[in-house]
């Protein structure tokens, strides 16, 4: 799976699934003194159903997605060693989702992992977890059906 990426990972949690590639550039531009922000994207669609290709080109990201992203960007980009300049890319893709678990703490551990296993050096792994309160009660990983 994804084998031109230089690390690929899928987490799944009940049948929810994430398929996270990651990317790196061998070359820094010329005159860049800074490290991009790794970027993030997040790409899904409804289960079953693909766009078409117009729309598969021209959505942008949602504000949901926007802020996914940072939540995988914001942790992991201090991990990145200083002096590392090369551009990154990183993209988690929901391929199944069971309507009950949410996809986003997924991402999060699927981005970690994938550039953890990639030759990309990085002072990581992250985690991430959901904590709701249910009656009272501090709850790891509630399904979306129980936090309504």
């Amino acid at each position: 799976m994804a084998r031109q990426a230089d690390g690929a990972v899928v987490v799944t949690y009940g049948e929810t699934k994430v398929l996270c590639t990651v990317v790196s550039a061998r070359k820094m531009r010329e005159g860049q003194d800074f490290f991009r922000s790794p970027s993030t994207t997040r790409r899904s669609s409804t289960p079953g159903q693909d766009p078409g290709s117009f729309f598969r080109r021209e959505r942008g990201t949602t504000e949901r997605e926007t802020l996914i992203c940072r939540l995988i960007d914001r942790p992991m980009r201090p991990l990145f060693p200083k002096g590392y300049m090369f551009e990154t890319q990183i993209m988690p893709t929901v391929i199944s989702a069971d309507m009950h678990n949410d996809p986003d703490t997924l991402a999060m551990v699927a981005a970690s992992a994938c550039v953890a296993i990639s030759d990309i050096p990085f002072a990581g792994p992250i985690a991430a977890v959901r904590v709701g309160r249910i009656d009272g009660k501090l709850v790891a990983n509630p399904t979306l059906s129980r936090s309504n």
